[in-house]
């Protein structure tokens, strides 16, 4: 991960918690805490983790969001993953 990145990481994905479909609070706590440690891998980890554990539907502005962070972090596979959960209103 290239370390000049990691205020951008922080930001955004504070907005990707905030713009999720999670609603356990425990686990918006646990992805709050990672961030604020510095650890965004795991919280980016957690929180595609938990979309795809809860089978929670996203959008796919949001899979795309997801996926150029992904992109970003080395992460592609897990949000792959995270497909089969857009749901798009129609």
């Amino acid at each position: 991960m290239n370390h000049t990145q990691y205020p951008q990481y922080r930001s955004r994905l504070i907005e990707l918690l905030n713009d999720s479909p999670i609603t356990r609070a425990k686990v918006i706590q646990d992805v709050r805490e990672l961030i604020v440690v510095g650890e965004y891998d795991l919280a980016f980890d957690t929180l595609c983790e938990w979309i795809y554990e809860d089978d929670l539907p996203i959008s796919t502005a949001y899979h795309a969001r997801l996926q150029e962070l992904a992109d970003e972090m080395n992460a592609v596979e897990l949000v792959q993953a995270l497909l089969e959960q857009v749901k798009d209103p129609k």
